[in-house]
Order: C-alpha cells, then sequence, then structure tokens
C-alpha cells in the first residue's frame, strides 16, 4: 500500500511538472498568429493603449501598472504579476481571476494557445 502511495505521488508530481512546461514550451511565433484575437483591445507597442492596456513588458510586471492607462479598481486591489502561470490562469478565465474586471473577453480554453501567446507575450520587450 505504501509502494502505491508513493508511486500515485509521483505520477502526480509529473502530471504538475508537465503542466507548468507546457507553459514554458510556449511557441511565440504560433502565439503571435493566436494574439490577434487580442489585438482588437491590447497594443504590443509600449504605451500605445487601445481598449486595453499595451502589453508591452507586462511579463514580470505587477498588474495595474502599466502607463497612461486607467485600470479598474479589481485590476488595481488584484495584486497579481504577470507570470506564465498567472497569464494562463488569466487567459484561461479572466473574469475568474479578477473578478468585476473591464475585460469581455471570455479566455482560451486551449491550454497550448494560451501557452503560445504566453510565449509571445515575454518575447515583447
Amino acid at each position: 500500500m505504501a509502494k502505491f502511495r508513493f508511486l500515485s505521488a509521483l505520477l502526480a508530481l509529473g502530471i504538475v511538472f508537465t503542466g507548468t512546461n507546457a507553459i514554458a514550451a510556449g511557441d511565440a511565433a504560433k502565439g503571435k498568429k493566436v494574439y490577434k484575437k487580442c489585438a482588437i483591445c491590447h497594443s504590443t507597442k509600449a504605451g500605445k493603449n487601445k481598449i486595453g492596456p499595451s502589453l508591452h513588458g507586462i511579463f514580470g510586471r505587477k498588474a495595474a501598472k502599466g502607463k497612461g492607462f486607467r485600470y479598474s479598481k479589481p485590476m488595481k486591489k488584484s495584486g497579481l504579476t504577470w507570470d506564465a502561470a498567472t497569464l494562463d490562469k488569466f487567459l484561461k478565465k479572466p473574469r475568474k481571476v479578477v473578478k468585476k474586471t473591464r475585460m469581455t473577453f471570455p479566455g482560451l480554453r486551449s491550454a497550448s494557445q494560451r501557452a503560445d501567446v504566453i510565449a509571445y507575450i515575454k518575447s515583447l520587450k
């Protein structure tokens, strides 16, 4: 029985690490194509805001800290930092992560598309 628990724990860890690697293994070139869904509201140019804030340089930055954009109170209070894990959760279901966010996009269901978009966003420096 102990051996079974040990193997189950190893399997669970493998799933966790595989999920983490899926985020890290995104393809920025593919992500640029998927990003077209985001480009309606978000620019990739520094300082150029649209309906939503510019996403240039957001990777590693605290949420609601971009210049020249009026963020919602819920986003300001979120305490989020835009890393791969946070972006993955937010891109999957924005309104679940930040209640009452003004972002109307329902989310990306595909984990591989989210990973690709995250890789693309990370490349925007």
